[in-house]
């Protein structure tokens, strides 16, 4: 028999409480977020059957990332390592008799097969945000700004990200009308400007120069070198979702986080309009820690017409990543339990369970020992759990101890003088 090991899965985790704090609070967060727009949650089956990603996904993930499998009535099935084909599956049932905008969010547990490292593990959970039926380019500035508002929730400004976007109607155009090259050099074309930053000019140089020749070479470092808005509108010159979007933002608050950047361009499988990336400034995590933009043809995989949406996703290992790296992520060593109480001996039980159930009608966590520990041993144990006080139940009276100020109360009933040492704590 093979030994079993104590460590998870490769690419999981184990959630300790401490790692579960950390997990709530981004969720609450997430949720507070898609509160503000009013965003409705929704969620879907861990399993889907594996056609349903085949008719979306790229063929990356169907062949190297999925976790598939044959179950016992013969279907082709996989863990789902994505949202965006139940969204679609969900949303072709109802849209029909749904008013628009239909606004919907989720934070999915996903699964892939892919290489583990640092921000990117084999398990996560992601937060996604999709608008359908929005009109024109008001669904993206919708998602733009809760994008961004989201960042703020956690503390962070324009200091520490930015938006980076594109429109897959310039990339369109510079592939059909000014390259005029075909759909498999397009897709080559398309994995050598998603990589352009993250190789040296030699290396870019050698990967274009390989799929083509020189005049349009420099067509499409020309296109590469664009800075701005201002650049890339005059570079196009046509009429587009990114242009009419700047107009409406030109002096809103969002501005200021948004940056032209000509190598976004997402994945192929369904993004047809306005694409994005949420880029950490930090010198030490310089990379995309979210993604998302505008699609109009998800439905057609189900037969259904064009119905025009936008959306984003953004994995919790990234950001947490963020949040340390900015020193935005709040201490959750401490558990959320505010009290350890305890007693010396076997008659002050029941004035202890008194005690705790008391304390918590009032809306305080409890810890109560659940048998008799001298007081040296409730000091090491609750000092040891990091909680804030620690109360000891003695013949007919309690002393509260506030382990953070080094100050005792006793007392034989709840007051007001008990209950103003604990919401003091509450508001430090």
């Amino acid at each position: 028999m093979n030994k079993l090991v104590k460590t998870p899965y490769k690419g999981c985790r184990d959630l300790f409480p401490k790692d579960k704090r950390e997990q709530e609070y981004l969720f609450s967060v997430m949720k507070d977020a898609a509160a503000l727009y009013a965003y409705e949650p929704y969620d879907g089956p861990m399993l889907e059957l594996v056609d349903l990603y085949k008719a979306k996904s790229g063929e990356e993930l169907i062949n190297d990332q999925i976790y598939s499998f044959q179950d016992r009535g013969d279907r082709f099935v996989a863990i789902r390592p994505e949202m965006t084909p139940t969204l679609a599956r969900m949303v072709a049932q109802v849209h029909r008799e749904t008013p628009k905008p239909l606004r919907w969010f989720s934070i999915p547990n996903l699964m892939r097969y892919e290489r583990p490292q640092k921000g990117r593990l084999r398990e996560h959970w992601q937060f996604n945000c999709d608008v359908f039926g929005a009109p024109e380019v008001l669904g993206e500035l919708e998602v733009l700004n809760l994008v961004k508002d989201l960042l703020k929730l956690y503390g962070a400004n324009e200091t520490h990200f930015s938006i980076l976007i594109n429109d897959r109607a310039f990339v369109d155009q510079l592939f059909k009308e000014m390259l005029k090259i075909t759909e498999e050099v397009s897709y080559k074309l398309y994995k050598i400007i998603d990589k352009s930053k993250k190789v040296s000019l030699e290396k870019l140089d050698k990967m274009i120069s390989e799929v083509l020749d020189d005049e349009k070479a420099i067509i499409l470092k020309n296109y590469l070198s664009l800075k701005n808005f201002e650049d890339v509108f005059d570079f196009f010159n046509i009429d587009c979702s990114l242009k009419t979007l700047y107009q409406k933002i030109a002096e809103s608050d969002l501005l200021k986080y948004l940056k032209y950047d000509p190598s976004i361009v997402r994945g192929l499988d369904y993004y047809t309009g306005i694409v994005f990336e949420v880029f950490d400034k930090h010198p030490d995590n310089r990379r995309a820690i979210c993604g998302g933009g505008s699609y109009a043809n998800l439905l057609q995989i189900f037969n259904e017409p064009a119905l025009p949406g936008c959306g984003f996703g953004l994995g919790d290992v990234t950001l947490k990543d963020f949040l340390i790296t900015h020193d935005l992520m709040p201490d959750f060593t401490h558990p959320d339990d505010a009290i350890f109480i305890s007693f010396q001996e076997q008659k002050n039980e029941a004035q202890a369970l008194k005690i705790s159930n008391s304390l918590r009608d009032l809306g305080y966590g409890v810890e109560n020992h659940l048998s008799g520990i001298k007081i040296n041993k409730a000091f090491q144990i609750a000092e040891k759990k990091k909680y804030s006080f620690l109360i000891l139940c003695e013949d007919d009276s309690y002393t509260l101890k506030d382990l953070n100020h080094k100050k005792e109360i006793k007392f034989k009933t709840i007051n007001e003088e008990v209950l103003d040492c604990l919401h003091g704590h509450e508001h430090e």
